[in-house]
């Protein structure tokens, strides 16, 4: 009764609110509105904190929004006496309404995020059973080895977790290629792997055929193990120690609990964190769907399955007969699935893997396209509107994760319309300057505040349009793909790693660039005519502020196909592990301070070192102490490759040369060990840009960035040095080199690069295979060491600029780590 009551109160006040807003005023008296709305807001803002003060921000914003759709429909559709400028007037007009259908679907979804507390602690004997599936395609076995040796020190019961590795690479179907080279490839894969995962204590599995891509690698996964649990790992995510102990327990609290997701975490940056340098300032695109809607999605039963870094119950996936593969976005449709089956899921906000992006803007278009593709294939084959066992709330959710993937044709809309009137005379938007102020200039100044107020932590202002835009122009063929043909489209890998060894424009730029200069046109053409042709009133000064815009949007996005070089190899992670260094026979205590794959940074006492110790290559090994509950793993050979002292303590880089396959257990366990690494990199990141800076510096960007994509169009291209033969056992294709580990958030130099042509062996050599272990990555101390030369003085100076910056900062600095952990 009391629900019943609740419920009629709130359909009460929304339809009063709702006539209320419908009552016509006039544009001065909507500019007065509007800007209480906005002055009251602003008061919420800075003043109080809290739910209730959250609610009534998001309803004041929401207030003025939908004045200004009523407003939109009722008045600013041209005469539909003029067919031309009534049917372009109504695609902007439905462009726009997605985009409010958007926001209010978002507004609901993540109006109160949900924050779990961490589940309780079971005795090991209550454990579950939890099989590891590590599907791999065609990465590089270097990367399989720190994956898979991280995942095996996973803090659990050995006896109750095996890993096991899905190769799709080396099936039966592969090695029986009609292509010799291809299946001595495949072979030889298969033999490497079996013997990575024989050292290792994993598990491989092949299959006869590749058949329904991810989805049926992991079902041959299921066909084979018996645990309770499953955990999925992509190849390139890496687990930290504590993975399983962070999520595991949810499993006992929810018997109909099919999911435990976690975020992906990733410290290589995207084409447009590396392209805008904007990596170690700014939070990654990623953030905001993990650290706000992933949340939001989890109050209402709705987070999904994220195809990584995820816990899945064993008889869920049975009833539902595996993980799905209808679509190439095995993930969400798995989810989907058990959604409707009455299952629930879980989502845990803290970053327990750390992965790699993809490098190129090609590599990263065509991830996007594959995500576009596979939602809206979910959309047209099962659309969540219709789908029985869904509660309403979670078709609503499911319907804002599938419908986002449209953002294209708006975009694309609106980059655009305005060009119709400038060079046609088209009026596709009926408004008087007045009108447009009162109601279309609040209307984008409140939308700004609503995400800001939301999202601001996660992603600076106008970000999110530069991120559509780049995508927009190529995914909107995809949309059109997948709505001719919904079960066309197939599972493509995403390349990862991809050598960027000089300054170049992508070769998706010509798109960008003709854009850029059909919309420079349109600025000098507007401008021209508002200000010399007669009988041109000041809607044309408002269309050329909205293609102004948008040429500033386009000269950022050229500024993210100028793609800079990429000088390190293997990006790394800031950690504070303690261990001992042994060089010329000596020992002495040291700090491990950043860690890569190939080098570390450690901190010690001057007074261990020699004079003139440091100016050559000099071996020696490292131990770490292990995490509380790890066993201690063999010491790692390293090479001192150079020092910088400062006043007592001094700065060794010291490189690991070539690692065998036990090495990677050392180096993972040193590396992964602690899951707390990751979370202080992004809490450093979360700083919250106000729209005032954020404006500056996109608008900074799209004036710049134009004239470095300029410059890089004329450079030469490099002379390619003459590779020295290999053998055919050993011999690597250049897009295989490692990128393992995670790059440091301080800077854009090469941190432990190596020396050109030291990649290791990829897996299409056909030699024979030496018994026992062997090193996987080749890497000549010699040859390290020069590689530094170059950069070592860059590299200090940053480290001591970042440590005099934590000292600093003192009391600052030591609640962002209790904040941290």
């Amino acid at each position: 009764m009391r629900i019943g009551v609740r419920w009629l109160a709130w359909i009460v006040a929304t339809v009063a609110g709702l006539v209320l807003l419908g009552q016509p005023v006039g544009a001065q008296n909507q500019l007065v509105m509007s800007l209480a709305a906005m002055l009251a807001m602003l008061v919420l803002w800075v003043f109080f904190d809290g739910p209730r003060a959250r609610f009534v921000f998001l309803a004041l914003g929401s207030m003025v929004v939908l004045r200004y759709v009523l407003w939109r429909v009722t008045n600013t559709l041209p005469s539909p006496g003029d067919p031309v400028g009534f049917g372009f007037g109504l695609v902007l007009l439905l462009g726009e309404l997605y985009c409010v259908f958007i926001l209010f679907v978002s507004l609901i979804i993540n109006a109160d995020p949900l924050r779990r507390p961490p589940p309780p602690l079971a005795a090991a004997a209550d454990l579950p059973e939890v099989d590891v599936f590590v599907p791999t395609y065609n990465e590089d076995e270097s990367i399989l080895a720190m994956t898979l040796a991280a995942a095996r020190q996973m803090d659990y019961p050995a006896d109750k977790l095996i890993v096991w590795l899905l190769d799709d690479g080396g099936t039966d179907q592969k090695c029986a290629d009609a292509d010799p080279a291809k299946a001595a490839a495949a072979r030889q894969r298969r033999i490497d792997l079996q013997r990575l995962c024989g050292d290792l204590g994993c598990h491989y599995l092949t299959r006869d055929r590749n058949e329904h891509a991810k989805a049926g690698n992991l079902n041959n996964g299921l066909a084979h193990a018996r645990g309770d649990v499953v955990v999925v790992f992509d190849a390139d995510h890496v687990p930290f120690r504590s993975f399983l102990t962070e999520t595991v327990g949810h499993f006992a609290q929810d018997p109909r609990l099919f999911l435990v997701q976690t975020p992906h975490a990733f410290l290589n940056p995207d084409p447009v964190e590396r392209n805008l340098r904007t990596f170690d300032r700014m939070p990654s695109e990623n953030e905001m769907f993990y650290s706000v809607t992933q949340r939001g999605l989890d109050k209402w039963n709705g987070s999904f399955f994220c195809g990584s870094a995820a816990l899945l119950r064993r008889t869920a996936l049975d009833e539902a007969g595996g993980f799905s593969g209808i679509t190439i976005t095995e993930d969400c449709e798995t989810a989907f699935e058990l959604h409707s089956r009455g299952w629930t899921s879980v989502y845990v906000d803290k970053p327990l893997i750390a992965g790699l992006q993809p490098d190129t803007l090609t590599d990263f278009i065509g991830q996007r396209s594959r995500w576009c593709q596979g939602m809206f294939q979910i959309l047209m084959l099962k659309n969540p509107l219709f789908q029985k066992g869904l509660e309403p709330i979670q078709k609503v959710a499911y319907l804002s994760s599938m419908t986002f993937w449209f953002f294209p044709v708006p975009r694309l809309i609106f980059m655009f319309a305005p060009l119709l009137h400038i060079f046609f005379d088209l009026k596709i938007f009926v408004a008087s300057v007045d009108e447009s102020i009162a109601y279309t200039a609040t209307y984008i100044v409140i939308n700004l505040m609503l995400q800001n107020y939301v999202y601001g932590k996660f992603r600076w202002p106008f970000v999110s349009e530069l991120y559509e835009y780049i995508q927009g122009l190529f995914l909107a063929k995809a949309i059109v793909s997948v709505i001719a043909s919904p079960r066309k489209p197939t599972f493509n890998v995403t390349n990862k790693g991809a050598t960027l060894d000089h300054d170049h424009l992508s070769a998706l730029a010509g798109p960008f660039v003709a854009v850029y200069l059909l919309l420079l046109a349109g600025c000098g053409v507007a401008a021209y005519r508002y200000l010399f042709e007669p009988g041109v009133t000041n809607l044309m000064l408002v269309v050329g502020l909205w293609t102004f815009f948008n040429l500033i949007t386009a000269g950022a996005a050229l500024g993210v196909c100028a793609e800079r070089k990429v000088t390190e190899r293997t990006p790394s992670l800031v950690v504070d592990r303690q261990g001992a260094l042994t060089l010329g026979g000596r020992v002495t205590d040291v700090t491990v301070e950043r860690v890569s794959a190939e080098a570390c940074t450690v901190r010690l006492n001057a007074a261990f070192l020699a004079p003139g110790m440091g100016l050559k290559p000099l071996p020696g090994s490292l131990s770490v102490v292990p995490v509380p509950g790890a066993r201690r793993a063999g010491p790692l050979s390293v090479t001192l490759l150079g020092v910088e002292r400062t006043r007592d303590e001094a700065i060794c880089r010291l490189g690991f040369g070539a690692l065998s396959t036990q090495d990677y257990v050392a180096l993972s366990g040193l590396m992964y060990g602690e899951a707390d690494a990751m979370r202080r990199f992004q809490l450093r990141r979360r700083r919250h840009k106000d729209l005032f800076t954020g404006t500056l510096q996109f608008v900074w960007w799209g004036l710049v960035e134009p004239v470095r994509a300029l410059r890089y169009a004329f450079l030469p291209k490099p002379v390619p040095a003459p590779a020295a033969e290999a053998p055919a056992a050993t011999q690597t294709r250049p897009s295989e080199s490692p990128r393992l580990g995670l790059r440091p958030p301080d800077s854009n130099f090469d941190q432990f690069g190596t020396a050109p042509g030291s990649a290791g062996p990829g897996p299409a050599g056909s030699g024979p295979t030496a018994p026992g272990p062997a090193p996987i990555r080749p890497a000549p101390a010699a040859a390290t060491a020069n590689a530094h030369e170059a950069g070592a003085g860059d590299w200090v100076r940053l480290m001591l600029e970042f440590e005099n910056e934590r000292r600093l900062s003192g009391g600052r600095a030591d609640r962002r780590k209790s904040v941290a952990s």
